[in-house]
């Protein structure tokens, strides 16, 4: 079996997994940033759940945001594969056999 057929098929799967992994990662880390932030002012500024559910809300768009950036970047570098013609399958050009 030709290892290059199979080469293009494994770069997209691979490349597919890790922005599914990047988003995933990328959206907690932003969640618990957001929730821990808002724990750590409610704290300080004694303004029990205000700040917590603040942040967590004005996390949503954030990670909306990052996500369509990650996803857009990452669809920018696959690239379609190529399809291979074999010699049976050539178009005709014109010529008459």
């Amino acid at each position: 079996m030709n290892q290059s057929g199979n080469k293009q098929p494994d770069e997209f799967r691979s490349a597919v997994t890790m922005t599914v992994v990047l988003v995933a990662v990328l959206t907690l880390g932003i969640i618990f940033i957001a929730l821990f932030a808002g724990i750590l002012l409610d704290r300080i500024l004694n303004s029990k759940p205000l700040f917590t559910i603040v942040l967590t809300i004005a996390s949503i768009p954030a990670t909306i945001y990052a996500t369509f950036r990650v996803v857009k970047a990452a669809s920018s570098r696959i690239r379609p594969a190529e399809k291979q013609v074999k010699s049976e399958e050539e178009p005709h050009r014109g010529e008459d056999n």
